[in-house]
This record gives structure tokens, sequence and C-alpha cells, in this order.
């Protein structure tokens, strides 16, 4: 249902905004949060924001304004910042008009196990995690975090969507004030998808590994990527697949789309129909939201598009909803089976772009690796510096596990990957 004090915004643009063109983009959230760390709760918000931004244009002179009110003398402040910022600018050569009357697409984002869930219930969760802390002899330390979001946007032409998305999250990290640290994070949209337990049993496993991990040194080595790290290190795909950037050489999608880049084991897809996922309708500068199979079988198909470029090669514009990575049926086990030995890697962070041309990326590995051989986990290693290509990795995948739900609106399968570039290895 249309959020009243968004109308009642929207019609106060409308009938004070003199500009040639206007688009009004509106968002609130009601957050609770809880955070705790050395195993006691440390603080807890409860409250509303808002987030308003008002594009305006004179001819193609833009101008844009945020706040973060929906108070009536603050959009007054907000109208006059933008549409002066506006008639003081050079015109902009990218311009397009605001986004015209189109469908929306109905997605299910919200869950009302989400919206009923009480304060009572994230501390209990937070008390599990304490628990399971003080039996290990360490701390945890997180925030758990309940939110229902809503978006609006309206334009001068005539574009009008609404969306409201719930969302659960919980991250931890365990640690022995020493030597040993380990972090699980996950969003989901509907809380009864979240199982404390099982996010403890990942916890205590990574925690585990990090006793006296034996020496590794770099090299190519066959990788079991599981979900955290698959998305963290494939999340890249998401900077690099601009389809303006790819046409103009920056990136090594130029002259992909149509072409297998990936291998036929690497499928990436926006579904708005992914019933445990949540999927934007619209995005922020008024696209309406669709299924796109981005990269099906390693061949590209699409580039997200904004409206500016798409109008210039005469493309229908798109952009990313949500993100799947299709997996398989393979379990780590079989995995393990299917190499003579390798590693196992929990998750990747400090992830840095290395060359856009190539679609290489650098970053380090953490939360406790596994050496593995003959089908066995042997003991942990000490961590890594990875340096590898996106779409070379991809080439390379053996095998896909199942997919999980990794955030509310993600979902990726774990990877057998084999011929995995690692070049600096860490003290640690």
């Amino acid at each position: 249902m249309m959020n009243k004090q968004f109308e009642k915004a929207a019609k106060f643009i409308e009938k004070n905004c003199t500009a040639d063109d206007f688009s009004l983009y509106l968002h609130r959230s009601d957050e609770t949060a809880t955070r705790y760390a050395q195993n006691m709760i440390t603080q807890n918000m409860t409250g509303v924001k808002y987030g308003v931004r008002l594009n305006v244009a004179y001819g193609a002179k833009t101008g844009t304004s945020r706040i973060n009110s929906l108070d009536e003398t603050e959009l007054k402040r907000l109208i006059d910042t933008a549409q002066n910022i506006a008639k003081l600018n050079k015109p902009d050569p990218e311009f397009v008009p605001s986004s015209s009357k189109a469908k929306i697409p109905k997605t299910a984002n919200m869950s009302e196990n989400t919206v009923k869930f009480s304060m009572e219930g994230m501390v209990d969760i937070i008390k599990k995690t304490v628990d399971n802390a003080e039996k290990k002899k360490a701390f945890v330390s997180g925030i758990v975090t309940k939110a229902v979001s809503e978006s609006y946007l309206k334009t001068k032409k005539g574009f009008e969507g609404y969306d409201s998305s719930t969302s659960f999250e919980n991250s931890m990290t365990l640690a022995d004030n020493r030597s040993r640290e380990a972090k699980v994070e996950r969003s989901v949209k509907d809380v009864k998808d979240y199982s404390i337990k099982s996010e403890l049993d990942q916890l205590n496993e990574r925690f585990d590994a990090l006793t006296e991990p034996k020496k590794i040194e770099a090299g190519q080595y066959n990788v079991i990527l599981r979900p955290q790290a698959v998305i963290n290190f494939f999340s890249f795909l998401l900077y690099f697949m601009d389809r303006k950037n790819a046409d103009y050489g920056v990136t090594a999608f130029h002259d992909s789309i149509g072409k297998n880049m990936f291998g036929k084991n690497f499928t990436l897809i926006s579904n708005l129909d992914e019933k445990d996922l949540t999927a934007a309708a619209f995005s922020g500068e008024g696209i309406s939201a669709r299924n796109v199979d981005w990269i099906k079988n390693g061949v590209v198909n699409e580039l997200f598009t904004n409206r500016s470029y798409a109008a210039k090669i005469k493309a229908p514009p798109n952009f990313i909803p949500n993100v799947i990575i299709r997996g398989g049926n393979a379990t780590e086990q079989e995995m393990m089976k299917k190499v003579k030995n390798g590693l196992i890697i929990n998750n990747f962070w400090y992830i840095r772009t290395v060359s856009m041309r190539k679609n290489e990326v650098t970053g380090l590995t953490r939360d406790g690796i596994y050496y593995f051989e003959n089908g066995k986990i042997k003991h942990s290693v000490n961590n890594l510096r990875f340096n590898e290509v996106l779409h070379n990795a991809a080439k390379n995948i053996l095998l896909l596990g199942k997919e999980d739900n990794i955030a509310a609106s993600t979902k990726v399968p774990t990877m057998l990957i084999k011929d995995f570039t690692f070049a600096d290895t860490t003290s640690f």
C-alpha cells in the first residue's frame, strides 16, 4: 500500500517545482539494530530514516539536491537548491528527460514474519551467540538488524513506482583476542529462513580451523569456494558489466555480447520471481525491472545500460534487480574427490581491482582455509593473496554445489575451480 507521506511529498513537489522536468526519489527505512561486543549487548538503535533526492532540469541544464526529511520547509529548500544549481549549470551532453509512465512489475519483497519479528527474538539470537562464544572461551561481536524499507519514484513525465521490502541480517565475528578471528554474516528476506544454529556451526568450524595453520606457498591450486567467497569474488562483475564502459574499451567486456566468455558452467541472472529473494521493482532513474539472463552458460547476453547511454545506442535500458549465480547438485565431498588436492576457501576480503581492461582483481582469504587431499580435509593453512581474472576463473569451474541465499537479494552456489592463482602468501 502506498505510503501517504510519499504521496503528500510528491504533490508538494509537483505544485512547487517550476523546472522543465523533475525526478523525485523517496526512501524510508524503519530499522531496529542491536550491537554486541565482548559477549554483551552494547547498543540498541531503532527509528525511521528518510532519504529524499530531487533531480531537476531546465532544458539540458540539471541540478540535484538531497535531504533526509519530508517536512515541507525542507522540501521547499530541496526544490530551491536543485533549481538554483540547474540554472547555474552548463548543459549536460548526456541529458535525457525523466522516465515516462511505465508498467511496474509486481514483486514479493515483503515478509510478514520479518515485520513482526520482535526485539525479544533478536536478543535470543544474541544470547545463543554469546553462549556459544563463552563455551569457546572466546569473544563475539556483531550486529543484528531488522529493516522494513519503502521506495518511491515520481517524475514529471509520468513515471510512478512504489516498492517495499523486508530484510533480516546478523553479522558476527568470533575472536580469542590473540590470533584467531572468524566472521559469518547472512541476510534474508524472511526471518524464518535464518537459522542461528546453522550460522554458529559455520562460525565454529571456521574459528576452529585457525588453530596452528600449516605454512603453504603461493601458486595455483584447485579451490572450493564457499558461497561467501563466491559472491565477494564475482560481485566485481557488477562493476565491470557496464555497457558504456565495455563499448569504450574500458573493461574486458568490449565486443563480448553473444560470445562465450565465461565457460559453460557459469550462469548469472536476475529473476524477479525467485520466491526467497528480494528484487527491486524499478531503478532509481526510472527503469522497470525485468528478468535478465546476463550470462547464460558462459555466453554474455546483456550488459547493464543506463537510460542515457541506452538512448544513444538505441537499446532498452536495464539494471540489476537481484543477483543469482546458478548452481548444481555437487556436494563438497564430491568436489574433494573430483581433484587430487586443493584448498577450501571460506571467504575473501580487501578485494581491489588490478585491471578493469582484464577483469582482474586481487584480495586476501579470511576466516580459515582448509587443505584437502584424496577426498579428506587434512589441516588448515595460512592465508593467501590471490590475483585472478574473473572470466578465466569462471571458465575453470569443474563442479557447482546447490545455491545458497547468502543475502536477501543474492543467491550463489559453492564452486570447485581448478588452477586458481594465489600470488603471495601471508604470515597469518
